[in-house]
């Protein structure tokens, strides 16, 4: 008789999702993916993917989303309705009886942090830590993939333009929190726990530039940019009011070295060491401008 779970999965079509969801899969668990809008999932459901329809904006679709499941990944897109979303699957998760909700929250979740979104994830994680459910807590930092923000402009002028300063930053690859979660959710010893998840070294933007500039093999130069110039780039591209402060609010932290710290909860927890920005870099060349042999 199998002994995997059933594991219950939201924002399953996001970045980090379906990572996870491949991983708790190859471990032999059942997963069940929550989605708004289910013809995005076609590609989960042809991995084997139970896809359940239903908005975290309106509670009472996701009333029975839960239901036979043994856990729950809570992930929840950000945004000014962020805190109902995640009361929502929280609510929805005690009705159904699960027996743990593992939630993504953020680096530097607080009431006092000097970004939006972070003191958003603080109310969501408050919630959860006392509502008497089995829960895990992840805070992981700045993903390495939000580079990918310069990649063009890396491919056609060797340059990257980020409101970052010389701000230094536990950045970790996307991969390594969904190994996380994937360990988190599958084995024993987790619950009441809230990890911090970063990866191997602090850096800033001037060191990315160097391992981009071996990892494609040309000269790759860093090029701070005003916060206001971020800003006045995200209006011209349309971006509305609430992604426009997340993001300046992060940068401008960011830039005062607010995220200049690192954890081993990483190396601790799977056993190996948190991916570094040299070897992200190496996978990701071709993105930015390598030239393909």
């Amino acid at each position: 008789m199998s002994t995997g779970k059933t594991i219950a999965v939201t924002g399953a079509t996001g970045n980090v999702a379906p990572l996870i969801i491949s991983l708790v899969q190859a471990g032999g668990h059942k997963v069940r993916a929550l989605v708004r809008n289910p013809a995005k999932a076609a590609s989960l459901a042809a991995q084997g993917v139970e896809i359940v329809e239903g908005d975290l904006s309106r509670p009472r679709t996701i009333e029975h989303a839960f239901d036979g499941a043994d856990a729950v990944m809570s992930i929840v897109p950000p945004g000014p309705l962020a805190p109902q979303q995640a009361s929502a699957v929280t609510w929805a998760a005690r009705k159904a009886g699960v027996g743990q909700i593992v939630r993504l929250s953020a680096f530097g979740a607080a009431h006092d942090a000097p970004t939006v979104n972070s003191r958003l994830h603080a109310l969501s994680d408050a919630e959860l830590e006392r509502s008497n459910l089995p829960y895990t807590i992840l805070k992981p930092h700045f993903f390495m993939q939000n580079l990918f923000m310069a990649a063009e402009s890396v491919a056609k002028e060797g340059a990257m333009y980020l409101a970052l300063g010389d701000g230094k930053l536990g950045m970790i690859d996307i991969a390594d929190i969904a190994a996380v979660a994937a360990h988190v959710l599958s084995t024993p010893g987790h619950l009441g726990k809230t990890y911090v998840l970063t990866g191997p070294t602090s850096i800033d933007m001037h060191h990315v530039a160097e391992a981009l500039t071996q990892a494609v093999g040309k000269p790759v130069r860093y090029v701070p940019i005003p916060v206001a110039a971020l800003d006045q780039g995200l209006s011209q591209m349309g971006t509305d009011e609430f992604t426009r402060t997340l993001y300046c609010d992060y940068f401008t932290a960011y830039s005062a070295n607010w995220g200049d710290a690192v954890t081993d909860e990483v190396s601790r927890l799977l056993g190996r060491p948190a991916r570094s920005i040299a070897d992200f870099a190496q996978a990701v060349a071709p993105a930015f401008g390598k030239a393909q042999s």
